[in-house]
């Protein structure tokens, strides 16, 4: 049926001269593979309500727009029954295509499924490609290219965080955060081709001084969008944890209670854990991977090394490490072998855990553990390192009581996404957007740069228009069949 998420104020049709545009009909299941209560069939096209008249029984044809129509379904050859079905018919432009779009809900037979859109072929339809409807949706105006990729995000969401934020997207929450920044460069750009053209009118043009001002003032909300892309990313596609540390400081218990389930195997014996474990998890709606990995120690067991080699592989592969160790053991020298090897790797927490015992492992040591100065010779030091260096936070766990675990979870949403502070709806969620907002703010900066220079305002218009065209990519105001075809063809089939 309809989206009712996708608002009603389109964009202008994108011109169909692309050649993505099409007279055919077109039909699919709009449904998942398999077996279920309910199963749709789509047509969307000049001739979708032809085509499903020609193989739907109903007591009046055309249906009623947008009003639900019991019809039959019987097989053309022998004319006996298969199925009852509902039949909803829209009427172009108000339809999820803009098109004439019906969707036949029949029982979720796959091969009476099949058999449905088999019989729809042989009248004229052809089978739609991955994405198609919603491809013609964009192509029709319904909605703009950000947007048509919200619809794959929704589908895809596995958290109702992730499906909020896709929602927003949905209804043109990053078109509209772009387009007051669009206007402001349109204007900019519009003063200084005034001033190149009717130069023997006097038409006041902007001084150098307005124009930095100008340019300064876009940058500076793009700035603040690109800076949330890594939290947008976590939030689109998950946030991947390796938790790690010596034999038997509790990496499985902590494991299983992040999970609240009994998956990982624990003992009192050091080396239980041989091989990775992996889970997953939702952190506050964030789709969490989970990494158990085999406590880290030289060993002459050879199961036991493998798993040693496998877990600095998904160290390397994660987004987030946790360095567990024993508060009540003392900080060892494996402890801060660990600790100088994890550093150059990225975001970093350590977790003291056992805190129910007596701890030998003390803020105060901690303190002196994570200082700059002690992360900077782990790091090496010298003029490669940054100035500030990446100190990890320290959370104390008990993995046996729970103790520390709501603080734990707030630590990992904060260090693997310090900009969670913005809001759903400024979210950037897609690499694609994240890689034209920096080539929109590279062609900004050279504009800038051009400013201070006194550049002839000729050539200051060629980055000006570079800054326009990548905002305009992201919405799709200007955007290639090469890029279309890319994003639509990930969508599933039926949609």
């Amino acid at each position: 049926m309809e989206d009712p998420l996708v608002p009603s104020a389109c964009p202008a049709p994108l011109a169909t001269a692309s050649g993505l545009g099409s007279e055919d009909t077109i039909v699919a299941i709009a449904t998942p593979p398999g077996r279920g209560g309910v199963g749709v069939v789509r047509l969307s096209g000049p001739r979708a309500l032809e085509i499903a008249g020609s193989v739907i029984r109903a007591s009046h044809w055309p249906p009623q727009t947008q009003r639900a129509t019991l019809g039959f379904f019987h097989d053309p050859a022998s004319g006996r029954l298969l199925d009852e079905v509902i039949v909803v018919a829209f009427r172009a432009p108000h339809s999820y295509t803009a098109e004439d779009l019906v969707e036949i809900s029949c029982h979720g037979a796959p091969v009476l499924l099949a058999y449905l859109v088999e019989c729809c072929l042989k009248q004229g339809a052809r089978p739609a490609e991955p994405g198609e409807f919603t491809l013609r949706a964009f192509l029709n105006g319904r909605m703009d290219l950000t947007q048509a990729e919200a619809v794959r995000d929704l589908i895809e969401s596995r958290t109702l965080y992730q499906a909020r934020v896709a929602a927003q997207q949905l209804q043109g929450s990053l078109s509209a955060l772009l387009t007051p920044h669009k206007q402001a460069l349109l204007e900019l750009i519009a003063r200084l081709e005034a001033g190149i053209d009717f130069a023997e009118d006097d038409v006041p043009v902007s001084d150098w001084e307005e124009i930095a001002r100008g340019l300064d003032s876009i940058r500076a909300p793009l700035e603040r969008l690109a800076a949330g892309y890594e939290y947008g990313r976590i939030v689109r596609e998950g946030l991947s944890l390796a938790i790690v540390g010596r034999p038997n400081v509790g990496k499985s218990s902590l494991f299983n209670r992040l999970l609240n389930e009994e998956r990982a195997i624990v003992t009192a014996t050091p080396g239980t854990t041989r091989d990775l474990i992996t889970e997953s998890a939702n952190l506050d709606g964030i789709p969490l991977r989970l990494v158990d990995t085999a406590g880290i120690r030289h060993t002459q067991d050879e199961a036991e090394a493998i798993g040693v080699r496998k877990t600095f592989q998904a160290i390397a592969d994660s987004d987030l490490r946790l360095l567990v160790v024993d508060a009540s053991e003392g900080w060892t020298p494996g402890d801060a072998e660990l600790l100088e090897r994890l550093l150059p790797l990225g975001a970093l927490l350590i977790v003291c855990n056992k805190c129910d015992l007596p701890r030998r492992i003390t803020p105060e040591l901690m303190v002196q553990v994570t200082a700059p100065e002690a992360v900077l010779g782990a790091e090496g030091g010298g003029p490669d390192v940054a100035a500030t260096p990446r100190t990890p936070g320290v959370v104390w766990t008990s993995a046996l009581t729970g103790e520390g675990l709501p603080e734990l979870k707030r630590k990992v949403r904060e260090v693997a996404a310090p900009a969670a502070c913005l809001g759903e709806g400024g979210l950037l969620t897609n690499l694609r957007h994240h890689q034209l907002i920096q080539d929109s703010l590279a062609a900004l900066g050279r504009a800038r740069t051009a400013a201070e220079k006194r550049v002839h305002h000729e050539m200051l218009l060629l980055d000006l228009y570079d800054a326009l065209h990548a905002l305009d990519n992201i919405t799709g105001a200007t955007t290639t069949e090469d890029i279309l075809g890319v994003i639509f063809s990930t969508f599933c089939v039926g949609k």
